[in-house]
């Protein structure tokens, strides 16, 4: 700016009429300048230990100069489905079988957050082959990840092969759904190649899909997080009103799934879902987000403040 000049005006603000020109009234003093370390003061850390780069960060990256950045690698996480009920889309499906849909789910939410997905199919119900397999998976990655058979049915026998080659840290925890899950260490099958590493981190996650989503989001995404080195993400539930009562156990925490809608008066209310079975993925896809209720609250009444968490919040 030229020397003792304080404000400027914008160009098509003003009138020029010969050699004068008119500038409008009420701007304020200073207005329109960018003063020397206005946006980020010298000796500022601005991009701290842990921030997971988002374009905004790049861009300020770039602002101050910098063409390169150190980054921590991409984790590698493998995921498996279990179960002989579970077969491959596009396969035959005999009566009792199910189309594997949880991979599916695991992978595209891995990705999303950066994750390099090895998927290693289907394993059957069968307690060598699984121990084997977690083994041989934990030798080339940071983070495996399986879904069903951690329950306490006869053929769920992922929880006692994790035990056989690693240790459980916990097994089930007080949500719903996703009350079936379980987090541990398992040592690495022996390898000759020295890039191999000597074990990874489980997470065993429920069979039905919703469960599998939840759980994801709220235990398996902070624990990726933290392995990645990134900072703990605090989400906050936007406050809307519950269109529906509800009844739940006391020292439980539970995520409903729901639709927004504005109502006449303007405010946004959420309406339940009418189906809310784990199994039921349109209950995901017809909805907007999870309402969280955590452990001390058992009913809800039609017209009360709820905790509204957005799937693009969840996943995001």
């Amino acid at each position: 700016m030229p020397a003792g000049a304080d404000t400027v005006f914008m160009q098509e603000d003003v009138k020029a009429e010969g050699d004068r020109v008119t500038v409008p009234a009420g701007l304020k003093l200073g207005a329109n300048r960018r003063l020397a370390g206005e946006d980020v003061p010298a000796g500022r850390v601005v991009l701290p230990a842990g921030t997971m780069l988002e374009a905004q960060h790049i861009a300020l990256a770039a602002a101050l100069g910098l063409t390169e950045l150190s980054v921590r690698r991409r984790l590698k996480v493998a995921i498996f489905s279990t179960g002989d009920e579970v077969v491959e889309p596009g396969s035959p499906r005999g009566a009792a079988a199910i189309y594997d849909a949880n991979r599916y789910l695991l992978r595209a939410l891995l990705e999303r957050l950066g994750a390099v997905v090895t998927d290693l199919g289907i394993l059957a119900d069968e307690p060598a082959e699984l121990a084997r397999a977690l083994a041989k998976a934990a030798a080339w990655h940071d983070l495996v990840i399986t879904s069903g058979g951690v329950s306490t049915g006869e053929a769920d026998h992922v929880r006692s092969a994790v035990e056989r080659i690693g240790s459980l840290v916990f097994w089930r925890v007080a949500i719903k759904p996703g009350r079936p899950v379980a987090m541990g260490v398992i040592r690495a099958a022996p390898r000759k190649d020295y890039a191999a590493h000597s074990g990874a981190a489980f997470v065993g996650l429920p069979g039905n899909p919703v469960a599998v989503f939840v759980t994801f989001v709220r235990i398996v995404k902070p624990l990726l997080l933290r392995l990645s080195g990134a900072l703990p993400q605090v989400l906050v539930p936007i406050p809307v009103r519950a269109a529906f009562a509800y009844k739940k156990k006391k020292d439980r925490r539970e995520y409903v799934r729901v639709a927004l809608r504005r109502t006449p008066d303007g405010e946004i209310e959420a309406v339940k879902h009418p189906q809310d079975g784990a199994g039921i993925l349109t209950s995901l896809t017809e909805t907007d987000g999870l309402l969280e209720f955590p452990e001390d609250v058992t009913s809800i009444a039609p017209g009360d403040r709820v905790g509204f968490l957005s799937y693009a919040a969840l996943i995001g």
